[in-house]
């Protein structure tokens, strides 16, 4: 039986729920989120055809699913938003994404949505610079922060400062089944070292991503797989193995780039 979603946050008039639990069979584990504030709603890397249905059947718990503000895209792969099509013809909420992903998009929606309804896919894109962009939800405003090459070109992670979140994306993910916190840094450094060396794209970015989360007022780093960091303790642990990183560019070598026998 499924378990209702994971409350990170919840002073009244804003929530911001975790849904750890959606994917079952082959798919990785995906954590989606959605932020409340005064009954205005934006859904976090919803996902594709793997969690849309069980997602869309957990929101309807909570508000009618067409009442559905935004949409927030980290990136452009399929894990964070495949179903695309789907959220555009059963809400009316607008998808905010990179710049440099906005024109991509539409290669994810079928036609039948503008031959049938009416609807066009680029018309309900908002594309976000690359310095990033302020988002204004219910009373709150939300931060839209530059993560690029971590592991996209275009990538973007979001800052609540009403719950002091980062919601993170693919930066801190972990190979586990759970979004349960971390509670061990060292334990838990096997479940993320292999995939950050191999999707992040270099130390530069990580340095310059670390430096600007150390001037955020945070509580909670929070990725889109696996476990959250809490706490400023757990979250300067982390910073401080990221900054160090060798990862990507950092580790190729021309035997990495030969034909095949």
């Amino acid at each position: 039986m499924r378990r209702d979603p994971i409350v990170l946050f919840d002073n009244g008039t804003h929530k911001c729920l975790c849904f750890d639990d959606l994917v079952s069979g082959e798919g990785v584990q995906t954590n989606q989120f959605l932020i409340v504030d005064h009954e205005q709603y934006l859904l976090l890397d919803p996902g594709g055809d793997l969690t849309y249905t069980p997602l869309s059947l957990e929101l309807s718990k909570l508000f009618p699913l067409q009442d559905l503000d935004y949409i927030f895209a980290s990136h452009q792969d399929p894990d964070i938003i495949a179903a695309l099509d789907k959220w555009l013809l059963h809400t009316r909420a607008k998808v905010l994404c990179s710049k440099l992903w906005a024109r991509f998009l539409p290669h994810l929606t079928a036609n039948y949505l503008a031959v049938s309804h009416g609807i066009s896919t680029y018309d309900r894109i908002i594309a976000v610079p690359d310095r990033g962009q302020l988002v204004n939800l219910g009373r709150c405003q939300l931060k839209l922060l530059p993560a690029h090459f971590l592991h996209s070109v275009g990538n973007f992670q979001l800052y609540d400062p009403v719950s002091r979140i980062l919601f993170s994306g693919d930066m801190g993910a972990s190979l586990v089944d759970d979004a349960a916190p971390v509670q061990d840094f060292n334990a838990h450094l096997q479940y993320m070292t292999g995939f950050h060396r191999r999707y992040m794209a270099g130390n530069k970015a990580c340095r310059l991503w670390a430096k600007m989360v150390r001037g955020l007022d945070l509580e909670m780093i929070v990725p889109q797989h696996g476990r959250p960091f809490v706490g400023r303790p757990m979250i300067d642990a982390f910073l401080d193995w990221i900054e160090r990183l060798e990862c990507g560019l950092d580790l190729l070598g021309p035997e990495d780039y030969q034909v095949p026998r």
